[in-house]
Parts: structure tokens; C-alpha cells; sequence
């Protein structure tokens, strides 16, 4: 019973990583992870979405809020048969532990409640609360993941001061990296319309190919923004382009074209939308465009959470980290709602997604560390 109460931060990753939780699924986490903060005084709620099952818990009722954010959902493994162990199995190697989810994100979850629980036990009387939301839709479309518990929490009045989402953000060494925002992503499904007809009478036809060539181009050059002090020029990309009938004798009568912004917050959604149009219209083209926002860029300057998570790492590992807004988006963008202050902080990135993902066995109790650091910093500094 002892040892189930109080798993270490390795046997805790360890019975995550074992559990198949190819997103949505959550293999049974919520309820291990509920019944490990439960026995603590956190207050567990059991929130399903369509099917999706979410967990909030809190410990106290004072403010300054302080919510830990993560996700048990993971990437299907791929081909099993090409994995050197089995991917839920999971299998100590090299002093490393393989398994799906390994680095994104079970060991931080397992290292965020190992921290609070070790927190709590030390400091029962600190001044505030510790709040976690555990999702197992982050990997899929997120939308009735954290999305969904943030919602409910904002029609609560529920309003945290700081937050620590526990993606893998490090990427040479733990702690090299913190990220403090996430660019937007709006994503488009372009549709131009033309005239089917025969390649040999080109007269008769008319090929949205060859008129949405010049357009497509002018997007592709066009400088949306310069970027900022902490984010690169927004990025238009297209990630696919179809076209055609199948004959090679046959104009088209339309060409789809899917792409997709990552924006920084030098602009807003609403901008790149009308600057869009503003550049198919100078074309004359006949077109439609469903547009589908993704996420607001989110930001956190320099402040007392960043201080007190940097302190914290400088503490265990002796690494000055790094600020970045780097790379795709999280359940960040959806926390940034209700919370100012989100940062994001977790073990190295190098294998996440990939075959054999895996973590160093070395930095797992040193990440519980410098979250149970964090929150002494928060709490209990002057």
C-alpha cells in the first residue's frame, strides 16, 4: 500500500508508459493519477467530454493558484515490430527508459505529481493552491481535452496566477530550454474554381491551375510581419495541393490548396484572413477559403514564474535556460484564457514521435526536483 501511495517518480512514469493511451484513450491514468492526489486533500473531478475523460484537481482554496498541465495521451506507435522493445512495455536500456510517451509526456506528468505530493508533505501550510488538469486529448484534435476543462473552470471564475505545462521543451540537456509562448496556428482550405474541359480546347475550359499559380506565389512571398523580441516572422506554408481528374487529357474544374499560418503575436488571425483575400481578390479569382483558427499565440515575459522555474533548474542542474517560442503549438494556447503566466518545461525533445522514444533515467528525479523547487519558489519566497 505504501509503495502505491507513494510510487517514485520512475515507477510512476514506468505504470503510465505501460498503459496503451493512443489518443483519446486514457488506459486507466486519470483514475491512477486521481487516486494518487486524492489521499493528499486535492479535490478530483472527473470531467468526460464527448467521450474524452479529463481530470482537475485542486489542493487548497487560496489564491495565488499555481496548476500544473498535462497531457497521458500519446502518438500510435507505428510499427510495432520496429521498435527494439515493445512501446507500452516499458524497458530500462543504456540508462535510458524506452517506451511511447516516455518524453512526451508521461515522465513529466509522473514528475509533476511526485512534486506536489513532496511539496505538500514538506510545506502543508504554504499560502495558496496547487491545481493539475490531466488530459488524454492533446495529441488528437484537442478539443474536448483541455479545451473543455478550461471552459468550465473560466464559467467558475477560476483564474490561475501561474501555470507549467509539461512538454518536452529541452533539447540538449534538461533545462538547456523553457518555452514562455507558442506561435498561432490558423489553418486554411483554399478552393478555386474554374471550368472542366478538354486539354486540346483550352478556350472552352478554365484551368484554376494556371490562374491560381501567380496567387499562390504572391503568398508564398508575401512578409506578413517582422516578428518580435521573442517570436520569428510569421509563416505561411501550404501543405497540400490537389488538382485534376485522373485523365491527362482533362482541365479541372477546381484546385484545392490546404495551408496554414504559424503566427506570432507581431498580428492576429483576423489580419492574415484579410490580407489573404485581399491578394486572391487582386487576382480575380473565384474561390472559397474555410478558415480554422487552431490557437492564439500566447506569451510570458520575464517575470516571477520565470524566475522561480529558472532559479529552480540552476539549483539541480546548473543550467542557465534559455527562452524560446519555438515549434508547434500545445495546450497552452487554450490555459492562456484564463491564466497570465505559461511556461512550458520537460525532459529532452530529441525522440518524441519517433521510434524507440525514450528518456534519460538520469534527469527523471532531477525534473521532480526542480518542479518541487518551482513550487517553493512561488510559495514561499518574499
Amino acid at each position: 500500500m505504501e509503495k502505491t501511495l507513494n510510487p517514485t517518480t520512475f515507477d510512476l512514469a514506468c505504470d503510465l508508459i505501460s498503459r496503451q493511451t493512443v489518443s483519446p484513450a486514457d488506459g486507466g491514468c486519470i483514475p491512477l493519477i486521481a487516486g494518487l492526489l486524492e489521499p493528499l486533500g486535492f479535490a478530483c473531478e472527473t470531467i468526460v467530454s464527448n467521450g474524452v475523460t479529463n481530470l482537475w484537481a485542486r489542493h487548497g482554496t487560496e489564491t495565488p493558484l499555481m496548476l500544473f498541465a498535462g497531457h497521458i495521451d500519446v502518438v500510435p506507435p507505428g510499427p510495432v515490430e520496429q521498435w527494439t522493445s515493445h512501446p507500452f512495455t516499458p524497458t530500462v536500456c543504456d540508462g535510458r527508459l524506452y517506451g511511447r510517451g516516455a518524453a512526451d509526456m508521461k515522465t513529466s506528468v509522473a514528475a509533476m505529481v511526485t512534486a506536489a505530493r513532496d511539496f505538500i508533505k514538506i510545506y502543508p501550510d504554504y499560502k495558496g493552491s496547487i491545481g493539475f488538469i490531466i488530459t488524454s486529448d492533446e495529441e488528437d484534435i484537442g478539443i474536448d481535452g483541455t479545451k473543455a476543462v478550461i471552459k468550465i473552470l473560466e464559467e467558475r471564475s477560476i483564474h490561475p496566477e501561474w501555470c507549467i505545462v509539461g512538454e518536452p521543451s529541452s533539447i540538449e540537456t534538461l533545462g538547456d530550454t523553457v518555452k514562455n509562448g507558442r506561435r498561432g496556428s490558423l489553418l486554411g482550405y483554399l478552393t478555386v474554381f474554374g471550368k472542366q474541359g478538354h486539354i486540346a480546347y483550352p478556350g472552352r475550359a478554365s484551368n484554376p491551375i494556371n490562374k491560381a499559380m501567380q496567387a499562390l506565389a504572391d503568398l508564398a512571398a508575401e512578409v506578413w510581419d517582422e516578428g518580435n523580441e521573442y517570436y520569428e516572422p510569421t509563416s505561411w506554408q501550404m501543405s497540400n495541393i490537389h488538382a485534376g481528374t485522373g485523365a491527362n487529357n482533362m482541365i479541372p474544374g477546381k484546385m484545392k490548396v490546404d495551408f496554414n499560418f504559424r503566427f506570432s503575436t507581431a498580428c492576429t488571425a483576423d489580419g492574415l484572413k484579410k490580407r489573404v483575400h485581399e491578394i486572391l481578390d487582386s487576382h480575380g479569382l473565384d474561390y472559397t477559403i474555410d478558415w480554422r483558427l487552431s490557437g492564439e499565440p500566447f506569451l510570458t515575459p520575464e517575470g516571477n514564474l520565470t524566475q522561480a522555474l529558472s532559479d529552480a533548474i540552476v539549483s539541480i542542474t546548473g543550467t542557465v535556460p534559455e527562452l524560446s517560442t519555438t515549434g508547434g503549438t500545445s495546450d497552452g494556447r487554450f490555459i492562456a484564457k484564463i491564466c497570465p503566466q505559461i511556461l512550458e518545461f520537460g525532459p529532452i525533445n530529441q525522440t518524441i514521435h519517433q521510434i524507440d522514444e525514450n528518456v534519460l533515467i538520469a534527469d527523471i528525479e532531477p525534473l521532480a526536483e526542480i518542479y518541487r523547487r518551482t513550487l517553493e519558489n512561488l510559495f514561499l519566497t518574499k
